[in-house]
């Protein structure tokens, strides 16, 4: 004869409120995508991980993912550590032909595991950036503003020896011109001025120090302004280069030619194989978000059933109890409330270590007071109730009226804000790992790539998919909060007959 289940029989009240919640449709799929996403996290060493899901090995099954096996074990040589599994795929145990196989979770990568340079793959290409030489021109000028002698690509400048110059100097050139046509010690001149037809060109004027005789022509080096997008880039092949039409090719005279050649630095933008980057200390990126995401919604429901259970008691307590236990109990919290949470956690971090465990129970024990305060106004609304007071008559112990008849009809406050409660706990982990107090590092976590990213700023990969899963995360949890408000919401529902 088979064991049989107690039936499960819901209140009315609670399969209305439940066909009202499944009705908001927002909040409902919210809920849902919020509760898949979290039990594949749990999965997390499935889905990322350095070591093989299975290994079939001479003959044998091998499960690294779920039990530990030595390096001597697929190799021989006697030593007991962890075998670099990814070294052993590639060596000649496995080789085509050998019989052996392994199986790999869909990312291969470790939240704790550096990756090494030669390990990431890049296109065998160079970039080519071609930037033309300026034209210069030279021409001696006199006191009256003639060119006495030119040189270079005088036609390009419009230079004609003999004649006066056609170009507008600027004030820097001419302030120049002028000291030392007196024979005065001057600095270099450099300065942008403009021909009558709309050419630009740097005018420079060198050093001058004085001589016996004052100079009878002082020499203008007439350059190119060349605009910002007169340089080229091209990217070609290493190997086999092949260029673009109208791009010059190296050897033209009239262009400097460099090559440029992308190296692996960490942290490093997302390539095959690491579809959201790699972070500053070689690790994957989408492995370490993927295990940040279970860290970060187990802290926040470990935390919001603490601090609801705390605050359910000293809130229950309180409002049944009234009296000098309500007033004693106000009290304590309000001077409890004032101590700094930040810096006791500074303080305790320090001499205890940073771990999860101390970061839960340091903020549990600050977090419970804002629950208390609407645990303990249902109690007050409660303790008065005809269920109550008969409760007492038959004498029943107050342990047993408290937590078995005024609890189940208190129940909506701690329903409604747990969604939101959720949210804020994940939010405050996330800031407390950017500013550095909170899960030890390497502990894969949201806030720590994002503080990595402050110190990377060219490393957009590092802001971007950190912000949007905290968005996501914490904007699912909001519409669950609204869809559970709206469905314990007896004025939206109840009408008058």
């Amino acid at each position: 004869m088979g064991l049989k289940l107690p039936a499960i029989h819901w209140h009315p009240v609670t399969r209305q409120r439940w066909a009202r919640f499944r009705g908001m449709r927002r909040g409902w799929w919210a809920f849902w995508v919020l509760a898949g996403a979290y039990a594949a996290s749990l999965c997390s060493e499935w889905i990322a991980n350095d070591r093989p899901l299975w290994i079939r090995f001479e003959g044998r099954n091998y499960f690294p993912v779920v039990k530990f096996y030595p390096e001597d074990a697929f190799t021989g040589n006697g030593r007991m550590t962890r075998p670099d599994y990814k070294a052993l795929a590639a060596s000649g145990a496995f080789g085509e032909g050998s019989g052996n196989r392994m199986v790999w979770p869909l990312i291969p990568h470790g939240p704790l595991e550096s990756l090494k340079p030669a390990d990431i793959a890049l296109p065998d290409t160079v970039t080519v950036t071609a930037v033309p030489e300026p034209r210069v021109a030279t021409a001696d000028v006199d006191a009256e503003g003639n060119a006495a002698r030119t040189a270079g690509e005088t036609g390009l400048f419009g230079l004609v020896a003999g004649d006066p110059l056609a170009w507008e100097l600027p004030g820097e050139i001419r302030k120049g011109l002028a000291s030392r046509f007196e024979n005065h010690p001057s600095g270099a001149v450099d300065a942008k001025a403009k021909a009558p037809d709309g050419r630009e060109a740097w005018i420079s004027l060198s050093p001058y120090e004085p001589r016996g005789t004052v100079p009878a022509r002082v020499r203008l080096t007439f350059r190119e302004a060349l605009s910002a997008g007169a340089a080229k880039k091209a990217v070609v092949d290493e190997e086999a280069p092949v260029y673009p039409e109208g791009f010059p090719k190296p050897g033209t005279p009239g262009w400097t030619f460099t090559t440029a050649k992308e190296q692996v630095r960490f942290p490093f933008r997302p390539v095959e194989g690491h579809p959201l980057g790699i972070d500053s200390s070689g690790r994957d990126v989408a492995a370490r978000m993927l295990y940040a995401f279970r860290t970060s919604l187990s802290f926040g429901m470990l935390l919001v059933l603490a601090t609801m259970a705390l605050g359910t008691v000293a809130g229950a307590l309180q409002g049944y109890y009234g009296g000098k236990v309500d007033l004693l109990g106000q009290r304590f919290i309000e001077v409890w409330e004032s101590l700094p949470f930040l810096y006791v956690l500074i303080l305790l971090g320090s001499v205890y270590g940073q771990s999860f465990g101390l970061l839960l129970a340091i903020y549990a024990v600050f977090n419970w007071i804002g629950i208390s305060y609407y645990m303990r106004a249902e109690f007050l609304r409660l303790r008065k109730l005809p269920f109550v007071e008969a409760a007492r008559v038959i004498g029943l112990p107050a342990r047993a009226i408290l937590f078995r008849h005024m609890l189940p009809n208190a129940l909506v406050p701690l329903v409604t804000f747990f969604p939101f409660s959720l949210v804020g706990a994940i939010g405050v982990m996330a800031a407390l790992d950017y500013l550095g107090f909170g899960l030890p590092p390497p502990t894969p976590s949201w806030g720590e790539l994002l503080s990595q990213a402050q110190e990377f700023p060219k490393a957009w990969w590092l802001v971007l998919y950190p912000s949007l899963a905290l968005f996501f995360t914490m904007l699912a949890g909001v519409f669950v909060g609204e869809g559970l408000r709206a469905a314990f919401d007896p004025r939206r529902h109840g009408r008058m007959e």
